[in-house]
């Protein structure tokens, strides 16, 4: 279920325990609810009111990935310097600019004032903190170093984000352009190619036959354009249906991405690089092995690793070793298998794995340059085909006529 952030803002005026006059803001989703907190908070409301909205008051928009590590790396800074808990949420949440993020974070704080632990706290806020997120704090509240995994909770999130935008920027920009190149297509055959038929028909010469056909093509375009909408948006509705709803469809859309030559091998590393990252995060928070590994699966961003590593969890479950449950799966390559390996032996599986997280996060990035320099002469050459071949076909019967008349 999606967590809602639509709370309200109050001001209040009161009395403190001491007696003493005091003001300020609370968030909550109603009156009552308000009136509850501050009386929590020992507060003796005088006055209640809802905030007005300003024309300039930030706007809301949802909270990302980024929004959340930057609060860990905020909250373990905090508490890295002392600061209370409780107190470290505030600070936090009331210095954020987004107010979805300062609403959230305050119910956070407010249900950890109410007896709940961290883990607990943020459990209930699944769709921000995912269960590898919970079993960290958990981790780092059981051991007492809560601080600590909050800092390396956030170092993953910041390398895992970093990587997620490199991959969609490699990929986004040419598939823009084929977009822009799709629409430009479309207009010069809806708009353009019809006024050059009109010319033609006046000269009443034979047309060459590559012009003959662009201009067939323009002529069906003209009758049949709802046609190539209807398709385009029933494509991207199916697409998306069965993505959401569709289990095999993923598996098979999956497979089929890590085929495809580059683009393939920048995600098999890419999964390979999250897979070793979450794994060591893990372990050196000391969350047991098979634990981890049910974690990591869902951190894996595909669906055929994810099976893997379950696959794998069930292995380990049993009492096989880690690198034998990998080399099973013909997924994670033998220098992989050969630093697990020694981690296991050595019993440094964790600082075994963030290197190998490191050596395939810098091989993606490589490869992300080199795919980008690879894209832009073939985006050239695509789109010189697409609207060059159209001029062309346009101007081949004036050249005719143009050498005939010479």
């Amino acid at each position: 279920m999606a967590e809602q952030t639509d709370q309200l803002s109050f001001t209040w005026e009161g009395k403190d325990k001491t007696g003493k006059r005091t003001k300020g803001e609370v968030a909550a989703k109603s009156e009552t609810v308000a009136r509850a907190e501050l009386r929590r908070q020992g507060i003796k409301v005088i006055t209640l009111k809802t905030k007005s909205k300003s024309l300039f008051s930030p706007r809301t928009r949802p909270i990302t990935p980024a929004d959340i590590a930057i609060f860990s790396r905020q909250l373990a800074t905090m508490l890295g310097a002392g600061v209370p808990l409780v107190q470290a949420f505030d600070i936090v949440a009331r210095g954020h600019e987004n107010p979805s993020m300062q609403n959230m974070l305050l119910s956070v704080k407010a249900d950890v004032e109410g007896g709940d632990t961290l883990t607990e706290a943020l459990s209930k806020k699944p769709l921000y903190f995912d269960e590898l997120f919970c079993n960290l704090v958990r981790a780092g509240e059981h051991a007492g170093i809560l601080e600590t995994l909050l800092d390396k909770i956030a170092t993953y999130k910041e390398k895992t984000e970093s990587m997620k935008k490199k991959i969609k920027k490699a990929l986004t920009y040419p598939a823009a352009v084929l977009v822009v190149a799709f629409v430009v297509t479309v207009i010069l055959l809806l708009f353009v190619v019809p006024v050059f038929e009109d010319l033609f028909k006046s000269f009443g010469a034979d047309l060459p036959g590559f012009t003959r056909m662009v201009i067939n093509m323009s002529e069906w375009m003209q009758e049949w354009w709802w046609i190539v909408i209807a398709a385009i948006v029933g494509a991207v509705y199916t697409f998306s249906y069965f993505k959401k709803r569709s289990r095999k469809f993923c598996h098979a859309l999956d497979r089929t991405l890590l085929k495809i030559p580059v683009v393939g091998l920048i995600l098999n590393k890419s999964a390979v690089a999250r897979f070793a990252r979450t794994l060591s995060t893990m372990s050196a928070a000391g969350v047991p092995l098979v634990d981890a590994l049910e974690s990591v699966a869902g951190a894996c961003g595909n669906i055929i690793y994810s099976d893997a590593v379950l696959k794998m969890r069930e292995e380990v479950a049993t009492g096989q070793r880690l690198q034998f449950a990998m080399q099973q799966t013909s997924l994670f390559p033998h220098m992989v298998q050969q630093m697990v390996a020694i981690g296991e032996e050595s019993g440094s599986i964790d600082s075994m794995l963030a290197k190998v997280a490191d050596f395939y996060e810098e091989d993606v990035d490589n490869l992300i340059d080199n795919l980008s320099s690879l894209m832009e002469p073939l985006i050239m050459v695509i789109l010189g085909i697409l609207v060059g071949g159209l001029i062309v076909a346009m101007y081949l019967p004036i050249f005719k006529m143009g050498a005939a008349v010479g």
